[in-house]
């Protein structure tokens, strides 16, 4: 059976290894921090468990899908035997970078590379390592269990073989894909990127609440999530990331919303914080301070 490493059991790795097990893969989530491999695997077992109550999976599949899973701190061992590793490490280039050298060392010659990137360069990362044409954009969205779409973004030199191994590899994790030709942000993080500091915007100018914004976009635009329910989800210290990547690299129109730098700055980061736009660390569910 196929191999899948899956680099990072943040939010997004830990997500990932879920939908590869469950899709029928073996999988290894390494992480350099066992607290954080230790929460990713407690995390995990509930999603399998909300799966079995929501009659999305079996008993049997669930417990099939942990039986495929293992968790290590150990990138080199994982590594050397792996058919696709994913990096799902936070977005910056030094880290990233210090992945895939790594993944280059330790990974046999005929694995393939995946970056969780939703706005870096593909074929930037690629460059990291020595097999640019095995290298791909593999764009998972939060939470990555219940989203359907996985954007694959091919970089300069990625071949047709690799893009559409990626498909398939995606499609057997229960996926629905679009493969696209890299440009900073791709699809769906330069649209996210412009309604979620435009809704900042209006804020800091008082032209509702959050909770009004919020409810406007959903009823007037049928959007799942309002724009701070959604960035409260990613994280604002990752859509300010991407802002400022966006806005190097395409001006003027991204720059984030000074309203957004404060939050960040005070530490409302989102849920994995407590507060963000909104404040969950009484109910869980988001009070508006």
């Amino acid at each position: 059976m196929k191999e899948i490493v899956v680099v990072g059991s943040g939010v997004m790795g830990r997500g990932i290894a879920y939908v590869a097990a469950a899709g029928g893969y073996i999988v290894t989530l390494v992480d350099v921090n066992e607290a954080a491999l230790e929460n990713a695997k407690n995390e995990i077992g509930s999603v399998f468990e909300k799966g079995i109550e929501r009659k999305k999976l079996t008993r049997e599949q669930a417990e099939k899908g942990q039986a495929n899973l293992s968790y290590s701190r150990d990138l080199k061992a994982a590594a050397s035997t792996a058919y696709l590793i994913i990096e799902a490490v936070p977005e910056k280039a030094e880290l990233k970078q210090s992945v895939f050298e790594q993944m280059e060392r330790d990974a046999p010659a005929h694995a393939l590379f995946a970056t969780n990137t939703s706005t870096m360069s593909p074929t930037e990362i690629a460059s990291y390592a020595n097999r640019p044409e095995k290298t791909i954009g593999m764009h998972f969205f939060n939470p990555v269990h219940k989203m359907p779409l996985v954007e694959i973004v091919r970089g300069l030199e990625t071949s047709e073989e690799t893009a559409e191994t990626i498909r398939s590899v995606a499609e057997a994790m229960g996926k629905e894909t679009v493969v696209i030709h890299e440009f900073p942000g791709f699809v769906t993080s330069r649209m996210s990127a412009l309604v979620g500091n435009e809704a900042f915007y209006m804020l800091q100018e008082g032209l509702g609440t959050a909770e009004e914004i919020d409810k406007a976009i959903k009823l007037g635009l049928n959007y799942p999530m309002g724009p701070f329910e959604l960035v409260d989800l990613v994280g604002l210290d990752a859509r300010l990331n991407n802002l400022n990547y966006l806005h190097e690299k395409l001006g003027e129109k991204y720059r984030p919303a000074p309203l957004l730098e404060q939050y960040v700055k005070a530490g409302r980061l989102g849920r994995k914080s407590g507060k963000g736009i909104y404040d969950y660390t009484e109910t869980g569910e988001g009070v508006k301070k």
